[in-house]
């Protein structure tokens, strides 16, 4: 199934490809960086890295924001909310909130694919009050119940 999402294109996102899946089998397209100047990401150090875009997702979708294997393998750089959410009726520049955890200096460059972003359906839910819960082998066992 195909989703159709508008974009819009930001000045400073002028002349970055669109995000784009880069193979066949791809989950998620690839976010590309919109800075005007490098961005160096001290370790431990949180960066906000714009995308230069912003997107009009459909009412039942959301997008996630996730990392980029490669440089979190390589790097350590990874997206600290992730998967971070960019909801339905958000409609502002997609930021990608980036930490090093790394022992490097990483510097992001301008167009460079700096996280993927993957669209899911959304199901809404209508909470109802209840004095007890059905049963189940688990129950009430937390963290670590299995051993």
């Amino acid at each position: 199934m195909n989703l159709e999402i508008q974009i819009k294109v930001l000045e400073h996102g002028r002349g970055l490809a669109l995000p784009e899946y880069m193979t066949e089998g791809a989950s998620g397209v690839d976010l590309r960086a919109a800075n005007t100047q490098p961005i160096t990401i001290r370790p431990q150090q949180i960066s906000l890295i714009p995308t230069g875009i912003c997107l009009a997702i459909p009412i039942g979708y959301e997008a996630q924001v996730r990392p980029r294997s490669g440089l979190a393998s390589k790097h350590g750089l990874t997206v600290l909310n992730a998967p971070g959410t960019i909801d339905a009726d958000y409609r502002g520049e997609i930021k990608v909130i980036v930490i090093n955890l790394g022992d490097k200096d990483y510097i992001v460059q301008r167009s460079e694919r700096i996280a993927q972003m993957v669209f899911c359906s959304v199901t809404r839910v209508n909470f109802r009050l209840a004095e007890n819960l059905s049963k189940t082998i688990r129950g009430e066992e937390g963290f670590g119940h299995t051993g």
